[in-house]
C-alpha cells in the first residue's frame, strides 16, 4: 500500500522544506495532531489545576491504554502501565528479584543501551550474571535463543523484538513464551523497535510476557511516554516503587506496603503527562483517518525496497560496497529501517548531513529510517542527493 500522509506532517515537514530525514527510527516525525494534543496538555493544567490530575488518570491514562491494547491485542488495557523512559522499568523489574544473591538473566548480545548499560554496571557489581547470545547470524537466532531460554536457570529472560543495530526481527514470541521452563521466570520483550511499526498480536502471551515500548519512536508521540504489558501475577511487588503503584490500593489498612493489582503496580511517582496526550491525539488521528499498523508497515517495506533498487542503479558506492546487516529478500520479516555495515559509515553520515539528509550512525553501521511520512518521491529525491554527496566527496 502507499501513503501519502505528508499534509499531516506540514508542521514537520514545514520547519525545514529542504531536508530529507530518514532517520524516523530515531526520532520519528510528529504528526500534526499531536501538537493539538500538548495544548490540550497544557490547557488542563490551567483549566484544573490541581485537579488536572483526575483528568490524566480518569479519562488520558485509559485512552492511551485502550489505544495501545487494541493495536497490540491486549484483553486489558489495564495491565499497562507508563514512565517517563524504558530505563525506569529496566529498575522496576530487577528490583522484583531476591537481593541475596545475583539476578539470573537471559539476553542477547544486541541489546539497547537502556538494558545493557544498566545489566553491564550491575554485573561490575557481583548484582546480576548475564548470559548472551549472539544475535547474528539472524537466520538462526530464534532457536538458539530458544535453547538457551530452554536450558532454565533465569530469573529473567530479556530480549528485543527488533534488534536496534540492525532492524532485524528477534525469535518468535510465542515459540519464546513456549521455550521458557520455569513459570516464575519474567519473559521481557524490548519492542521500541517493534511498536506501531511490525503487526503485532500479543493475545496469545498476554499472560506471559512483558512488552515494553514507547512513543519517540514509530508512535510519533515524542519523549516521556513509555509503556510496559505486564501480565497479572508477575512482579506484584517492585521494591523500585512509587506512590501511583498504590493509586487502587491506597485505602487498604492491612499494614505493609500497598500495591494496586493492575498494571498500575509498575507505577512511579510524578511525571509530566504531556506525552501521553500526544500519544491519545495520535491514536485519535490514526483511528479517524482509517490508518493502521499493517498498512503502514507495508508502505515502508516498500519503501525500502525503492531505496535499495535505486542505489543498485545509481552504483553509489560505498554503500553498495557495504554489508547490508538487516535481511531482506521475500518473505523476510524485518524492521522499518536498513543498516549498512562499512568502516567509512561516520564518514558518510556527517557528510550526508552536512547535505541535509540526516541518517544515524552507530559505529561502523550507518542507518537509514523509512517512515509513514515519506513518499517515493522522499525516496528519489534522497537517493539523488546521496549520489550527488558521494560523488563530491570524490
Amino acid at each position: 500500500m502507499s501513503l501519502d500522509l505528508t499534509a499531516h506532517f506540514s508542521r514537520f515537514l514545514g520547519a525545514d522544506p529542504d531536508r530529507l530525514h530518514l532517520a524516523a527510527h530515531s526520532h520519528h516525525y510528529w504528526p500534526d495532531a499531536s501538537e493539538q494534543g500538548h495544548h490540550r496538555a497544557w490547557s488542563d493544567a490551567a483549566t484544573y489545576a490541581d485537579q488536572k490530575w483526575a483528568t490524566v488518570f480518569g479519562e488520558v491514562v485509559p485512552a492511551v491504554q485502550r489505544g495501545i491494547a487494541g493495536r497490540l491485542s491486549l484483553p486489558d488495557p489495564e495491565t499497562i502501565a507508563f514512565a517517563p523512559n524504558t530505563h525506569e522499568f529496566v529498575k522496576r523489574l530487577l528490583s522484583c528479584f531476591p537481593a541475596d544473591r545475583p539476578v539470573r538473566i537471559l539476553a542477547s548480545d544486541a541489546e539497547f543501551h537502556a538494558f545493557s548499560r544498566q545489566i553491564a554496571r550491575l554485573e561490575e557489581a557481583g548484582l546480576v550474571a548475564c548470559e548472551r547470545v549472539p544475535a547474528e547470524p539472524f537466520a538462526d537466532f530464534g532457536d538458539r535463543f530458544a535453547a538457551a531460554a530452554a536450558a532454565g536457570g533465569h530469573d529473567m529472560v530479556f530480549v528485543s523484538h527488533v534488534f536496534f543495530s540492525s532492524g532485524a526481527i528477534g525469535p518468535d514470541l510465542g515459540a519464546l513464551a513456549a521455550s521458557v521452563p520455569d513459570p516464575e521466570t519474567f519473559i521481557v520483550v524490548d519492542a521500541y523497535h517493534g511498536f506501531m511499526a511490525v503487526p503485532t498480536d500479543l493475545s496469545a502471551v498476554a499472560g506471559r510476557i512483558f512488552y515494553l515500548a514507547g512513543g519517540y519512536k514509530y508512535a510519533m508521540s515524542g519523549e516521556g511516554c513509555c509503556f510496559l504489558h505486564c501480565p497479572p501475577g508477575y512482579g506484584e511487588r517492585p521494591r523500585d516503587t512509587g506512590w501511583y503503584a498504590a493509586f487502587s490500593a491506597l485505602e487498604r489498612a492491612d499494614g505493609g506496603v500497598p500495591y494496586s493489582t493492575d498494571g498500575n503496580r509498575f507505577f512511579g511517582s510524578t511525571f509530566d503527562p504531556s506525552g501521553l496526550y500526544r500519544m491519545r491525539a495520535v491514536f485519535d488521528w490514526m483511528d479517524g483517518i482509517g490508518l493502521t499498523v499493517p498498512a503502514i508497515h507495508t508502505h515502508v517495506l516498500g519503501l525500502q525496497e525503492r531505496f535499495l533498487e535505486g542505489l543498485g542503479a545509481n552504483g553509489t558506492a560505498p554503500l553498495t560496497d557495504a554489508r547490508l546487516v538487516t535481511p531482506v529478500g521475500a518473505g523476510v520479516a524485518r524492521g522499518h529501517f536498513l543498516t549498512f555495515e562499512t568502516p567509512q559509515a561516520a564518514g558518510l553520515h556527517r557528510r550526508l548531513l552536512d547535505a541535509n539528509l540526516v541518517t544515524d550512525v552507530r559505529g561502523d553501521r550507518l542507518r537509514f529510517g523509512f517512515a509513514c511520512y515519506h513518499t517515493a518521491d522522499t525516496i528519489d529525491r534522497a537517493l539523488a542527493r546521496i549520489a550527488r554527496t558521494i560523488a563530491a566527496a570524490g
